[in-house]
């Protein structure tokens, strides 16, 4: 079972969105911190409304595995920011090409159940994951 599996099934087991929510900042709170060396501009995601910044890390490889580090300045566009790594760090670039981690959000009903500002935040987020990781392929 992978983390995001693992993810899914806590949400499943969480009947009312107040507990979800409350796991997804706890999710935040288990996010190592980002050192301050690396929250650069161009590190940032642009299009969120908090401070998010995303670093990707490559093994080099034809089809590399990329890996990502986040953090966040909100408590739950922090916990957002664990999710999108859960769905996407460890996995091969075209992989991650190819995967719409909104639409796994949507059918967990996560996008409908955020603020407009964090679910365009969440997109900018993937967005910027799936960007790069299709450079990545094309390299």
């Amino acid at each position: 079972m992978t983390e995001f599996d693992r993810i899914i099934d806590d949400f499943a087991f969480l009947d009312e969105w107040e507990d979800r929510y409350r796991y997804v900042i706890e999710l935040g709170k288990a996010l190592p911190e980002l050192a301050e060396d690396k929250r650069t501009a161009q590190n940032k995601v642009q299009g969120c409304a908090s401070q998010v910044w995303l670093v990707t890390h490559s093994d080099g490889g034809t089809d590399p595995v990329l890996t990502f580090e986040g953090d966040s300045d909100a408590h739950i566009v922090r916990g957002l920011v664990a999710i999108v790594l859960a769905v996407y760090s460890g996995k091969p670039a075209s992989e991650i090409a190819r995967t719409d981690a909104i639409g796994v959000f949507d059918k967990i009903g996560l996008v409908e159940h955020l603020s407009s500002q964090r679910a365009n935040g969440l997109r900018s987020m993937v967005r910027r994951i799936r960007e790069e990781a299709t450079v990545r392929v094309a390299a």
